[in-house]
């Protein structure tokens, strides 16, 4: 015989849309806003609903993409051209504030396209936060010019600092051509890279991943993070008819560059970054869906790790909506792979457990 706990309908699909909904709530406006959204028609909350969120909430997260800048003391050339709401200091007081609530057990910090002459105070500052231990960051993944014969003194100078977990440069800027990553000064630094047990972020335009494909190809010693699911742009997969322009990129030359680097052993996938770009008008589920589970299936649980991509997901959704609408599009795969997505692989693949 079949029990129907108190406050639930009996149907799963309408159950489980009430405990995702309650997640949600729970993340983005705590336990009142649980209590409004997922209530008996009596108008109490269902403890079990509540519970059941609450746990699901209390898987620990680590977060390998955190941005940070002051803009009194750093310049970020980039940002003279962003939305306003990035146009502002973002340290760790309001990465704390950001996510409230959250289990974050660590953070990844990610360079943030500083100007160059600044690479290096942004390394030392970040070193210096790391070894600090009073704040979540305890790993950096630094900026850096692959393509200059400077770069491996420069890299040099942070092969034996444990916290330095890897380098990147983004590489989809307009003024940044096509096919950077595969000159040879580009080519002998990501070696290098591999060498000294340095990572490389792939950040890039989606048109350009398939040399994404070659570069690792050459570099079987490196080990490469997919930032950003590829840069994909979630409203390109949307029909025809829900679509409010046309799509940014080849959907199919995506997917098929997506399949590529998974088969490359020494790549991983971090899924971050979309809710960015995310249409308006259109559910987060619904439209960022298409491109990660493409990308989770592709590289399979034991090769993507979670990215919070603040502040910039701003630009989409606040950190915890991010968290919440990745927690529900993941909600039917294995409890086992959801941890790995959001704090086992990232703590394997960095060594943060061991540093």
């Amino acid at each position: 015989m079949s029990v129907v706990e108190p406050g639930f309908s009996g149907s799963a699909q309408t159950d489980r849309r009430r405990f995702l909904t309650t997640a949600g709530a729970l993340l983005v406006g705590g336990a009142a806003a649980a209590s409004r959204t997922f209530a008996h028609p009596s108008g109490a909350l269902t403890e079990t609903a509540a519970a059941g969120a609450r746990a699901m909430l209390a898987t620990p997260i680590v977060d390998t993409h955190q941005h940070l800048w002051n803009l009194e003391t750093q310049k970020l050339p980039w940002l003279d051209g962003a939305p306003e709401v990035l146009k502002k200091t973002y340290w760790l007081n309001e990465y704390a504030a950001a996510t409230e609530g959250l289990n974050i057990k660590s953070a990844v910090y990610m360079e943030v396209d500083i100007a160059p002459d600044q690479q290096i105070s942004e390394a030392d500052t970040l070193l210096e936060i790391c070894r600090k231990g009073d704040a979540p960051t305890i790993a950096a993944v630094i900026s850096g010019r692959p393509n200059s014969e400077e770069f491996a003194r420069y890299i040099h100078r942070y092969a034996k600092a444990k916290p330095i977990k890897g380098v990147r440069q983004v590489l989809h800027p307009p003024d940044c051509p096509r096919g950077l990553c595969l000159e040879k000064q580009f080519v002998r630094s990501m070696n290098l890279l591999g060498e000294i047990g340095m990572s490389f972020d792939l950040c890039m335009r989606p048109e350009d991943l398939s040399d994404a494909v070659t570069l690792v190809r050459q570099c079987p010693g490196t080990r490469f993070v997919l930032d950003h699911c590829g840069n994909a742009d979630p409203g390109s997969f949307l029909s025809e008819s829900v679509r409010k322009e046309a799509p940014k990129h080849d959907t199919e030359a995506w997917k098929a560059n997506i399949l590529q680097l998974a088969e490359q052993s020494n790549v991983i996938c971090k899924i971050s970054g979309v809710i960015a770009s995310a249409p308006t008008g259109v559910p987060f589920t619904d439209s960022l869906a298409p491109v990660i589970n493409h990308c989770l299936d592709s590289f399979g649980p034991d090769r993507v790790i979670f990215g919070g991509d603040w502040p910039v997901c701003l630009l989409g959704a606040p950190f915890r909506e991010w968290v919440s609408t990745l927690l529900t599009i993941i909600s039917n795969r294995p409890q086992a792979e959801q941890e790995k997505l959001l704090h086992k692989n990232a703590e394997k693949f960095y060594s943060l457990l061991t540093q």
